[in-house]
């Protein structure tokens, strides 16, 4: 009765207030957790499966969904890469380099909208803000990509593109102020003097070599370093998927390269030409397109499941062996020059993977050889002695 007196007091009964006398009063805090269909924080992670065309392979064990995404990317880029010189060799076409990326894109964002309705989560999970920054690299990495190719040879465009290292360690030194090792500062001057060594051969034995090709393909290299990473964290922080990234990151780049061809005066021309040849340029594009939405598809489950780290050493094997298929399948000048070059930026490119890896990859040093050779000697000694 003391306590219900003092509880109907005036002091109690003034807002704000509260009576530490009453250490028995209970109070219950009620946590709700939202259902799966609402919207989730960007910070809670929900542990969806990664499809891929269809296919869940999340069923699967590590190293086979490590195969298949492999199988993946080899497959559909090493078709892509053949289609994209195809493309290209027909006669007038080069020009048109940013019309073929605004098709690309178009058919990219048709089959990521597809894909989007096949799938029960419909939701846009990564925001609108990321997307725009993603399709401005796209659109930088593909389409100053695919118009560099009317002014390299194939293999030199596919060699620059090997090369991300370089405009990384470059940002990182002047922006972040980072500081790298020995092994990673060789990996660089090896891609460096493979690209420069490279660059001169195509210039010595190709007739249709321009130093604008060689500025395009390192702007492309540029946004092509930055994406890789930009994407990896968006999809891990927001949980998106593939074809989700695909449909808005693509589809939001149609826009922008489209505005700017129709401010450049440079879409009718390119319409007038490819109404001429529909089969060489829209049929061809086609099939360009599919098998390279086809392939962002693994390399981005790749990026989701391995990181980016591992999706960049998958697809820059893919690359060797594309420059391996377009001297085979096309007629182009060729010199050992070519061979040294290429050798001295996959030997950066083993490099650029060692340093990242040096706690699981240890190599034997000069003096621990050494060492153990003379502590074999030492034990073959004793034992003669013994």
């Amino acid at each position: 009765e003391k306590q219900a007196e003092e509880s109907n007091s005036p002091e109690c009964s003034e807002p704000g207030t509260m009576d530490l006398k009453f250490t028995s009063s209970r109070k219950y805090i009620s946590i709700s957790v939202p259902s799966k269909s609402q919207a989730m924080s960007p910070h809670i992670k929900s542990v969806d499966d990664v499809v891929v065309l269809g296919m869940n392979l999340s069923k699967f064990s590590k190293p086979m969904q490590f195969f298949i995404c492999v199988s993946g990317v080899f497959m559909f880029y090493l078709i892509y890469g053949y289609l994209q010189e195809l493309i290209f060799s027909v006669e007038g076409f080069k020009p048109f380099g940013w019309y073929l990326t605004l098709v690309q894109f178009g058919f990219y964002s048709i089959f990521g909208l597809i894909e989007l309705q096949l799938i029960q989560d419909k939701r846009r999970r990564i925001p609108g803000k990321t997307y725009m920054i993603i399709a401005f690299l796209t659109v930088g990495t593909m389409g100053l990509s695919n118009t560099s190719l009317g002014y390299l040879n194939y293999p030199t465009q596919v060699i620059f593109k090997c090369c991300k290292l370089i405009p990384v360690m470059i940002g990182g030194v002047f922006i972040q102020g980072k500081r790298y090792n020995i092994v990673d500062v060789s990996a660089a001057l090896c891609m460096s003097l493979g690209l420069i060594w490279f660059t001169l051969a195509d210039s010595t034995v190709a007739p249709n070599f321009n130093l604008t090709g060689v500025i395009l393909i390192s702007l492309a290299l540029c946004a092509d370093a930055v994406i890789g990473n930009v994407q990896e964290k968006a999809m891990k922080l927001h949980n998106g998927s593939n074809s989700e990234m695909v449909l808005y990151s693509y589809s939001i780049g149609f826009v922008y390269i489209l505005f700017g061809l129709t401010c450049s005066s440079g879409l009718s021309p390119a319409v007038t030409f490819c109404s001429k040849h529909p089969v060489q340029t829209y049929g061809y594009a086609f099939l360009f397109s599919l098998t390279g939405y086809f392939g962002i598809s693994f390399v981005l489950a790749l990026i989701k499941i391995f990181g980016a780290l591992l999706a960049v050493t998958v697809t820059t094997g893919r690359k060797a062996m594309s420059i391996v298929l377009s001297f085979l399948f096309f007629a182009k000048p060729f010199t050992l020059q070519y061979v040294w070059s290429g050798l001295l930026v996959v030997l950066g490119i083993f490099l650029n993977v060692y340093s990242k890896n040096m706690d699981k990859i240890k190599l034997p040093s000069l003096l621990g050889l050494w060492k153990k050779s003379v502590e074999e000697r030492k034990s073959r000694t004793l034992s003669q002695t013994v």
